[in-house]
């Protein structure tokens, strides 16, 4: 099985915070400038995987990504 890693750019980060929305196990907001703090940078198959891709798919700044 490949394991997939959540990888977070916050210089394209616009702190619209949807990734918190959609998984907030593995996405927080940096109190002091309001970009991406990642909680959970290996989702596991299933339910944690489909949220992290919801997360993808939903950033406005396109700040996120899955890499194997």
């Amino acid at each position: 099985m490949v394991s997939m890693r959540i990888v977070a750019n916050r210089d394209r980060c616009v702190g619209a915070g949807q990734c918190v929305l959609v998984d907030p196990d593995a996405f927080d907001q940096d109190d002091a400038d309001g970009l991406v703090v990642l909680l959970r940078a290996e989702p596991h198959a299933g339910d944690e995987l489909a949220r992290a891709r919801e997360a993808v798919n939903v950033c406005p700044g396109r700040a996120l990504s899955l890499a194997d």
